[in-house]
C-alpha cells in the first residue's frame, strides 16, 4: 500500500464519518419535530375537547328543562372561585336540577406525568366521584363580572350579583421531547350563561 493509498482511506474515513454525523442530526431532527408537531396537535384537541365542554355546562348556568324547579335563576351560582365553581343545572335534560361542580386538582395528583405543572379539571355532577382526565390543563382560571361590568373579587361572597364570566385556559402537553412543552391558551370573554337573568 501506498501513501497517496492511505491518504485517500483517511479521506474516506474522515468523509464517511462526517456524512454519519449528519445523517445522525438530521435523524434527530426529524424525531424531534415529529414529537413536537404531534405533540401539539395533541394539546389543541385537548383544549377543544375542554372547551366544548366547558362551553356547553356553563351556557346551562340555571337552566332545567322543567323551569319551575329553579325558581329564581340567579341563585343558580352557588360557589365561585378563581379556580373553581358550583352551579344549579340540569345536565341530562331529564328535569331534575342538578349541581355540577368544576375545579382544577393538586399537581400532585399528576406526579406521574413528566411535566411538572399540569393538573386535572375535575367535573363534578350532584355527589358522584370526582371524574376528570388529563387533558395537560395548566392554568383554569374564571373571572366573575356584575352586571356593571366590575369585576367581582374572588371568592364571590355574593354569587347572585354574577353576571358575566372570563375563562381562561392553559393546556400543555404532558410530555415534551427536551422539556419543550407545547403551550396553547384560550379565553372566553364575558361569557353569559343565558338563563341566569331569564325570568
Amino acid at each position: 500500500m501506498g501513501f497517496s493509498t492511505l491518504i485517500d482511506l483517511l479521506g474516506s474515513t474522515v468523509i464517511g464519518g462526517m456524512l454519519l454525523l449528519i445523517l445522525l442530526r438530521v435523524n434527530d431532527s426529524a424525531v424531534k419535530n415529529t414529537y413536537t408537531y404531534g405533540g401539539e396537535l395533541i394539546v389543541q384537541q385537548n383544549l377543544v375537547d375542554a372547551v366544548e365542554l366547558l362551553e356547553y355546562d356553563f351556557k346551562k348556568i340555571g337552566y332545567c328543562k322543567n323551569w319551575q324547579a329553579i325558581p329564581d335563576p340567579s341563585k343558580s351560582i352557588l360557589t365561585a372561585d378563581s379556580n373553581s365553581i358550583s352551579f344549579l343545572t340540569d345536565v341530562d335534560s331529564d328535569g331534575n336540577v342538578d349541581t355540577l361542580h368544576y375545579y382544577t386538582g393538586s399537581v400532585d395528583d399528576l406526579s406521574s406525568t413528566p411535566n411538572p405543572r399540569d393538573r386535572i379539571l375535575y367535573r363534578v355532577v350532584n355527589s358522584e366521584t370526582p371524574g376528570g382526565s388529563n387533558l395537560g390543563i395548566t392554568q383554569f382560571k374564571i373571572r366573575y363580572y356584575n352586571s356593571l361590568g366590575n369585576e367581582l373579587p374572588c371568592p364571590v361572597t355574593v354569587p347572585g350579583e354574577i353576571n358575566t364570566m372570563q375563562i381562561d385556559i392553559k393546556v400543555e402537553n404532558y410530555a415534551a421531547y427536551d422539556n419543550e412543552y407545547s403551550t396553547i391558551f384560550w379565553r372566553q370573554i364575558r361569557m353569559a350563561a343565558r338563563n341566569l337573568r331569564n325570568r
